[in-house]
């Protein structure tokens, strides 16, 4: 069973994605719905995926909710909400109790475009993250390097929500920098609530000169760390356009750690998105 544990749709028309106006995004600044999505799917032997937020907008997280109870391939949705609301806890069982609430299995925050890199020291964001996990959901974590030091804090606050690492942090892959990311990453792995997605890399390096040996470093440190039981393959479909195209992407974790055994394989093409999200253990 392979699942694409991370990837998402937008529709330009009915919601602006404001990270797009910056220099070089302009690719993506188009429709990409689920019935695209689900062409490449197929093509790539997807059994299964997690669509992901792009939007700090409840109303983007109904709609991808209604999207996935009418979609065979999405099995999952992480979606946004306001953590630092009081009504936090009340708007997460609305959303699960509406229209493919169902698929609700986590939420997420731009992290990465908070100025402050303790925003995850928050009271008022630690609650919010509580009552996450007192639903049961996942919190995916997007972030870069400095975002770190928080992150690590937070996780080990809060010993019963489940975080999921997205994009293996974002490291620094096309200036070569290995360091902080590494030492941090292992940090973050110690402990064992934290899982993450080997997603995301192309986009971090050169968009149009990276290779396969650039990335593999990085994914061999989150394996090291996190181990196959706690590594999830994502594609970040659209977003990887900008490098590369949804069948490659997917597929890199196979480049990137070929020396996976067969449970292994199994673990990051599909067994861990399973275990962590809660998704449906058969393929639709």
């Amino acid at each position: 069973m392979l699942v694409d544990a991370h990837h998402h749709l937008w529709d330009i028309e009915a919601r602006p994605q404001p990270w797009m106006r910056a220099p070089g995004y302009e690719p993506l600044a188009r429709t990409h719905d689920a019935a695209e999505h689900a062409r490449l799917a197929q093509a790539a032997g997807v059994d299964a995926s997690v669509v992901v937020q792009c939007v700090a907008d409840v109303a983007e997280t109904r709609e991808l909710l209604e999207i996935a109870a009418a979609d065979p391939v999405i099995t999952g949705v992480v979606g946004w909400v306001d953590l630092t609301a009081p009504d936090v806890a009340d708007v997460i069982a609305e959303l699960r109790d509406g229209p493919g609430g169902s698929h609700l299995r986590g939420i997420r925050h731009q992290v990465h475009d908070e100025a402050d890199v303790d925003w995850l020291r928050r009271a008022d964001v630690r609650r919010g993250i509580a009552a996450v996990g007192a639903a049961g959901l996942a919190y995916d974590l997007l972030l870069r390097p400095a975002h770190f030091p928080a992150a690590i804090d937070t996780a080990r606050s809060l010993p019963d929500v489940r975080f999921v690492l997205d994009h293996l942090g974002k490291p620094e892959i096309e200036q070569g920098r290995i360091e902080p990311w590494s030492v941090l990453l292992r940090e973050l792995a110690a402990l064992r609530t934290t899982t993450c997605k080997l997603s995301g890399l192309v986009t971090e390096a050169s968009w149009t000169a990276w290779t396969p040996d650039q990335l593999r470093p990085y994914a061999e440190v989150a394996l090291d760390a996190f181990g196959a039981d706690r590594t999830m393959v994502g594609s970040d479909w659209p977003v990887c356009t900008l490098a590369t195209d949804h069948a490659t992407s997917i597929g890199l974790a196979d480049v990137l750690l070929p020396g996976l055994s067969d449970a292994e394989r199994r673990a990051v093409r599909g067994a861990t998105a399973v275990s962590v999200y809660g998704l449906p253990a058969a393929a639709p």
